[in-house]
Formats: structure tokens, C-alpha cells, sequence
């Protein structure tokens, strides 16, 4: 059993878990990742290592209520414990000789980016980081962001802070002042990772994005992961997370994130039904 040590409300449907997992905590690398089961009978989940901490013994893992194993989830309290936590899991984020990078976290993925401008900087490359989501309340790890890089700039889409308007318009902005990152890292909702990849294909910037589509059993095994990049078959858990971005399949990754949208929906609709609603760690019946 892993135990629930702290938790934090983030944002709106947004929760914020430290776990105690020693092992974990001293091998992870930015962009890594584990598999997450809540109990005998849950869904096995991924979720990227937002943070560790090697003293504590502990891992920072970032849980947005979408389906119904991430209520459920975010129902959890400190009185509790994740069955198994599998990991880390996953390649590392390509850090190496880097001076100039922009690292783009949208909605839940600033989670991810996260780690990943944190390894920049500590590699002594220049970090300009973008954030955005879609309203103020959506926003978090403004200031963890802030603290691990050069110049940070925040979008909403409905102008409640910061820039009104895309992560995307941004970089776009920092393209037009002279900026040529050595590689933009992209991480969020499908259509936004894919539009950054088309700013910069034109001025052929290497771009990363970090995929997170269906995932099972994380060894490459189940092949329910898999995701056509170059024309080829990849398995995000082995080959991945982090894929040239330029190169990946969007309508096909697209189409596959929804092939089970009405099952989803009908747990979600069981769950709630039989358990109410969570609010703030507090289990409602």
C-alpha cells in the first residue's frame, strides 16, 4: 500500500496527492510516469510524476476528476492509500545539450511541464515557460513554475489572467520577438499540443509533445497505448511518453482517445449514482 501523506485542492476538480513511495522517489526522472490502481478491483491508470521528494520519500502525483476511477480518486483523504503505484515508467525528457527551451503546460498537463522546465533550468539551459487554461480557477503551480523559470507568461482563454487568449498565441508572439528555442515541449489537451506543433513546423523547431492516451498494463504488452508516429507503430508506455510531435498521427490519436467515450460516461453515471459526489476529500452519500 502506498500512503496519502498530503492532499491539496488545486483547482476546481483538481487535486494534488503526496505519496509515500522511497523507491520511486530516487529513481523517477522528468517526464517519467507511474500506473496507479486504487484498490483489488480499480482500473489501472497513468499519471506523470509532477514532483519527489528523495528525503521524504515521496511522489507528487496531479489528478484532474475526468471518468470515473479520477472521482474516485479525488475522493481519497490522507486517511488513505493507493493499492499499487507501478513505476516510474517511461522514457526520461531529452534534456541534453539544450541552452534555449520553451516548455508549454495547458490545463492539467502544467503538471507535467512542470518537471520537465525544472530539469531544464538544473541542466542550465534559459526556460521560457508558458501556462494557460481555460479560466483564472483553472490555473496552478504558477509560482512552482515561475521559481524554475527565466520568464514565465500565463494565457487564459476567457481573459480572467493574464494574456486573453492561447498558449499558442504567445509562443507565437515570442517567435515574432527573435526567440528560437533549440526544442518546444508541448503538453496538454490533444488539440492544443497539435496546434503548437503547426506554429512551429514552418520554422522547423524540433517540438516534444507527452502523450497520455489509453493505457493497461504499461509494458508494451497490451498494445492499448499504441499510437502511429513516422508512419510507425509506437507504444506510448515503452517508446514514450515524449514523441517528436511533428511526426505523430493527430487524427488517428484523436479517434482512439474516444473509443470509449459512452462506456466511460456510463461508469461515471453509475458511480455517481451509488456515491454521490466528492467535494474537497469529503465522501458524500
Amino acid at each position: 500500500m502506498f500512503k496519502i501523506i498530503n492532499k491539496e485542492r488545486l483547482a476546481p476538480d483538481v487535486s494534488l496527492f503526496e505519496i509515500m513511495a522511497p523507491r520511486i522517489a530516487q529513481k523517477r526522472k522528468a517526464g517519467q510516469f507511474v500506473i496507479v490502481k486504487i484498490n483489488e478491483t480499480g482500473e489501472r491508470i497513468p499519471l506523470t510524476i509532477a514532483d519527489a521528494d528523495t528525503e521524504r520519500g515521496t511522489i507528487t502525483l496531479v489528478v484532474q476528476s475526468v471518468g470515473k476511477t479520477t472521482h474516485e480518486m479525488n475522493c481519497l483523504t490522507c486517511d488513505d492509500a493507493f493499492q499499487d503505484v507501478v513505476g516510474p515508467l517511461g522514457k526520461p525528457t531529452h534534456i541534453e545539450n539544450c541552452s534555449l527551451a520553451i516548455p508549454i503546460g495547458g490545463g492539467i498537463g502544467i503538471a507535467v511541464a512542470y518537471p520537465i522546465a525544472a530539469a531544464l533550468k538544473q541542466s542550465g539551459a534559459q526556460v521560457i515557460s508558458i501556462i494557460g487554461a481555460r479560466t483564472r480557477e483553472l490555473l496552478f503551480f504558477e509560482e512552482k513554475m515561475r521559481q524554475v523559470s527565466d520568464q514565465l507568461y500565463i494565457s487564459t482563454d476567457d481573459g480572467s489572467y493574464g494574456i486573453h487568449g492561447f498558449v499558442t498565441d504567445i509562443l507565437k508572439d515570442l517567435f515574432e520577438q527573435g526567440h528560437r528555442p533549440d526544442t518546444v515541449f508541448a503538453i496538454g489537451p490533444l488539440p492544443m499540443m497539435r496546434a503548437v506543433c503547426q506554429a512551429t513546423t514552418g520554422l522547423s523547431i524540433p517540438t516534444v509533445v507527452s502523450l497520455n492516451p489509453i493505457m493497461v498494463d504499461g509494458t508494451g504488452m497490451c498494445g492499448a497505448c499504441r499510437v502511429t508516429v513516422a508512419d510507425k507503430t509506437q507504444f506510448v508506455c515503452v517508446d514514450g511518453p515524449e514523441f517528436d510531435g511533428h511526426k505523430v498521427d493527430w487524427v488517428e490519436l484523436m479517434k482512439r482517445q474516444r473509443m470509449y467515450l459512452e462506456e466511460e460516461k456510463q461508469a461515471l453515471a453509475h458511480f455517481r449514482a451509488h456515491h454521490g459526489h466528492c467535494c474537497g476529500g469529503v465522501k458524500h452519500e
